[in-house]
């Protein structure tokens, strides 16, 4: 049978809460330390395996015009052959058709070997191209990776100093969660959602709610006092908490 949880009164409803954004708090402290490292690492992450992808392609093209390259040679050597056989056949000829004939073979092998040339040309200036391509996007990627151990060393050594304390903050959160009535914390986790700093319940301080710095009616602030209710401010929807409630004194309000 599931066990109940104990009715809190509005005080200790509202301190449950205080304390419980106070662990948060501190969590938020942690990440916030942690910055914007994980998502930089992230980011690098995903530029080396982007430039990582992109010599393999330019180490794919290198091969197929290395293969165009190959076959143009061929071409060219073959057309050469067949133009020296048809020279000497030409020494050959019984009439000048047969002579005019083998002189068109001719140009046409020699029509082929300019055009074998001009691929040829245009494979190694393309391989040139890739070749620089690849070499840029290797340094690239070399000074990727420095960076990317750079930042994952800081931030394990962030993590590393934390891990206890964030761990065992998690787990007192966790606790002080199973204190709160589902519906109080349900909103207590939207609101903190919603707000830039993470506070969902906040001190009164000068007169003026402690998130967003408006200004509270004094009988709002009376009401507040009393502890008969959750109040939330009518600006920026954090829940009030009187700062006496929670051992703080008038003074030390002013100052937070």
């Amino acid at each position: 049978m599931a066990t109940q949880k104990k009715e809190l009164t509005v005080e200790e409803k509202l301190k449950a809460l205080y304390d419980l954004q106070q662990k948060l708090s501190e969590i938020d402290a942690i990440k916030t330390l942690r910055g914007e490292l994980p998502q930089e690492v992230q980011d690098l992450e995903d530029e080396i395996a982007g430039l990582h992808t992109r010599v393999a392609k330019y180490q794919d093209e290198v091969a197929h015009q290395q293969q165009e390259l190959a076959f143009n040679r061929d071409t060219k050597q073959k057309a050469e052959e067949l133009i020296d056989k048809y020279t000497a056949d030409q020494d050959n000829v019984r009439n000048n058709r047969e002579y005019d004939y083998l002189s068109k073979e001719i140009e046409y092998q020699t029509l082929n070997i300019e055009l074998a040339e001009k691929k040829m040309n245009e494979a190694a200036r393309r391989i040139d191209a890739l070749k620089a391509e690849i070499q840029k996007a290797s340094e690239m990627s070399t000074d990727r990776e420095h960076a990317l151990e750079e930042k994952k060393s800081e931030l394990n050594e962030i993590v590393s100093e934390n891990k206890q304390k964030e761990e065992t903050l998690r787990e007192k959160a966790k606790k002080q969660e199973n204190k709160i009535e589902e519906r109080l914390l349900t909103a207590f986790k939207r609101i903190r959602k919603n707000t830039r700093n993470g506070l969902g319940i906040v001190v009164v301080q000068r007169n003026a709610c402690g998130g967003c710095f408006n200004r509270i009616p004094a009988q709002r602030q009376m009401e507040i006092k009393m502890h008969k209710k959750v109040i939330v401010c009518e600006y920026c929807g954090r829940i009030l908490i009187d700062p006496e409630l929670v051992g703080i004194t008038p003074t030390e309000a002013k100052n937070k």
